[in-house]
């Protein structure tokens, strides 16, 4: 299959996804769309770091997460121009296809930032929990329910942003098959590098800090 190909195959799923839209979708699709409306889900999310790894595993995470956006943010801008591929809602063709709009603007269209950066927060923000949520030996198993409970919210959180998308007119679904790829690669790196540190410098200077309390000399 060669890249013209491929390319009339993603114009056509992308039609056919995005006809599956109703009165009852539109609103919806255009809410998970919507980056301001987000802005309470993620302070809940900075909290909820905090309430359960504590404050100095809080920050560390809470700086690799800003450092996945950044990449995922910055690397998206700079495949769009590059590619300069014209997003849906600009292309006559699609408009002529019948492709439903909800949200009309410019710039380019692959890949899509919204994909990697909801997927880039849920892999980064799991990968982290799993390894230092707070929770004693009795509780490990409610705790790796909660956590599996919460990697899923997110995943399908992530799933959700990124297919809105399509929905709206804003994306192929190659730009948000690629863009959710970006983003799990990169939440996973941030998310190892940051259990890494948190083992190496936060744990380790605790127990540290703890035997010298007690009078042991490491």
């Amino acid at each position: 299959m060669d890249l013209m190909q491929l390319e009339q195959l993603d114009r056509s799923w992308t039609l056919a996804i995005n006809s599956l839209h109703s009165s009852f979708t539109d609103p919806i699709m255009s809410f998970f769309s919507d980056k301001k409306v987000w802005i309470p889900f993620y302070v809940a999310l900075v909290a909820l770091m905090f309430w359960k790894l504590g404050w100095k595993k809080a920050l560390v995470l809470l700086a690799a997460v800003a450092l996945t956006v950044l990449c995922c943010d910055q690397f998206a801008n700079l495949i769009k121009h590059w590619v300069q591929r014209v997003r849906p809602v600009n292309d006559p063709l699609m408009i002529e296809q019948g492709l439903h709009v909800l949200e009309w603007g410019g710039g380019f269209s692959f890949f899509s930032a919204h994909a990697a950066n909801a997927f880039g927060v849920a892999c980064c923000t799991s990968v982290v929990f799993r390894k230092h949520c707070k929770g004693g030996l009795e509780a490990e198993r409610k705790r790796k329910r909660l956590i599996d409970v919460y990697t899923v919210v997110m995943i399908g959180w992530a799933f959700l942003v990124s297919i809105s998308r399509i929905f709206v007119g804003k994306h192929f679904l190659g730009d948000v098959v690629v863009g959710a790829v970006v983003g799990v690669v990169f939440g996973l790196i941030f998310g190892c590098v940051t259990n890494l540190i948190i083992e190496k410098f936060v744990i380790h200077d605790a127990e540290r800090a703890s035997t010298t309390e007690n009078g042991v000399q490491i």
